[in-house]
C-alpha cells in the first residue's frame, strides 16, 4: 500500500502536463487556471489541517510558491515550442541535476567521497539521457524549436530550484507551506500575465485549466503522505516517474510523432533519467 502511495504523486505529476497541453489556451491562461485551482484546494486543505504560519514561515512559503509559477509557466512555454515529449524529459533532468547541486553546495548534501562519486555519475547518467531524449532524426521536425525550447527549461528551471530551496533554508513542513505556496503561485501568475503583451489570462480556457491545479494539488498532497510513509529518498525517487508517464503519454495520447530511431532514443534515455533519478533519491 505505501509503494502505491508512493507512485500517486508520479500519476498526478505525469497527467499534469497532458491535461494542460489538452485543455489548451496560452501559458498565461495555462498558469493562471492552473495556480488559482491550486489555492482553492490549499484552502479546503488548511480549513480541515489549519497550518502552523509564522512571518518568515508565511514569507518564505510564498517566495516558493512565486518561484515555481515562474518556472511552471516556462515549461508551458516550452511544450508549444518542442512539445511535451521532449520538453518533460529535459525538464526533470535539469531539475534533478540542478536541485542535486544545490543541495550539495549549499546544504552540505553527499558529504562522503562515496556519496559524491554515485551522485555525480547520476547527474552524468542524466546528461546523457537528456541528450538522447533531444536527438531528432535529419532536419528535425516542423514547428520545433528545440533550441528556444531547451532556454526556455533552463529558465524554468531556475524557478523549480527556488520553489525547492527556499522552505528548506526556513525548514519549513510541506503542511504547512501549502497555503502560503499557493498564494505566491498566484499573484505570481497573476503578475507574470499581466506583463505578456494579448495574454488574455482571464477566459474560458483559464477555467477549464482550474483542473490542472486541481491535479497539481492532488499530486502535492499525496507527495506529502508518500514522503510521511516512505520516508523522502523513496518518496522523492518515485515521484519522478512521472516523466515516464508525461513523456509516452504525449507520443500515445496527444499523437506528438517520433520516427522509429527518435522512439528508441527517448526510451534510452527516459531509462537513464530515471535511473539517475533513483541513485540521487537513494543516494543518502
Amino acid at each position: 500500500m505505501n509503494i502505491l502511495i508512493a507512485l500517486l504523486p508520479a500519476l498526478f505529476w505525469g497527467i499534469l502536463p497532458l491535461v494542460v497541453s489538452r485543455t489548451g489556451g496560452t501559458p498565461s491562461q495555462q498558469i493562471v487556471g492552473t495556480t488559482v485551482g491550486t489555492l482553492l484546494v490549499s484552502i479546503v486543505v488548511a480549513f480541515f489541517m489549519p497550518p502552523q504560519l509564522s512571518a518568515a514561515v508565511f514569507g518564505y512559503a510564498f517566495v516558493s510558491g512565486a518561484c515555481w509559477a515562474f518556472g511552471q509557466m516556462n515549461q508551458y512555454r516550452s511544450f508549444g515550442q518542442i512539445g511535451v515529449s521532449n520538453a518533460m524529459p529535459i525538464s526533470t533532468g535539469m531539475q534533478l541535476v540542478s536541485t542535486s547541486l544545490v543541495g550539495v553546495l549549499a546544504f552540505g548534501e553527499w558529504p562522503s567521497a562515496q556519496e559524491k562519486l554515485v551522485g555525480f555519475a547520476a547527474i552524468a547518467l542524466i546528461v546523457l539521457g537528456i541528450y538522447l531524449t533531444t536527438r531528432q532524426e535529419g532536419a528535425g521536425h516542423k514547428g520545433v524549436d528545440m533550441k528556444a525550447g531547451v532556454i526556455t527549461l533552463l529558465v524554468s528551471t531556475v524557478g523549480y530550484v527556488g520553489y525547492s530551496y527556499f522552505p528548506r533554508v526556513a525548514n519549513v513542513n510541506g503542511q504547512d507551506a501549502f497555503l502560503p505556496q499557493a498564494v505566491g503561485m498566484v499573484v505570481s501568475a497573476l503578475v507574470m500575465s499581466l506583463l505578456v503583451r494579448d495574454s488574455r489570462p482571464f477566459s474560458r480556457k483559464t477555467v477549464q485549466n482550474l483542473l490542472g491545479g486541481f491535479i497539481f494539488a492532488a499530486a502535492a498532497l499525496s507527495y506529502l503522505v508518500s514522503t510521511y510513509r516512505n520516508g523522502i529518498a523513496t518518496g522523492f525517487t518515485l515521484s519522478q516517474m512521472n516523466v515516464v508517464l508525461a513523456t509516452l503519454g504525449s507520443i500515445y495520447i496527444l499523437g506528438e510523432k517520433k520516427t522509429p530511431k527518435e522512439m528508441r532514443h527517448v526510451l534510452a534515455g527516459l531509462a537513464l533519467v530515471v535511473i539517475g533519478g533513483v541513485m540521487i533519491g537513494l543516494n543518502a
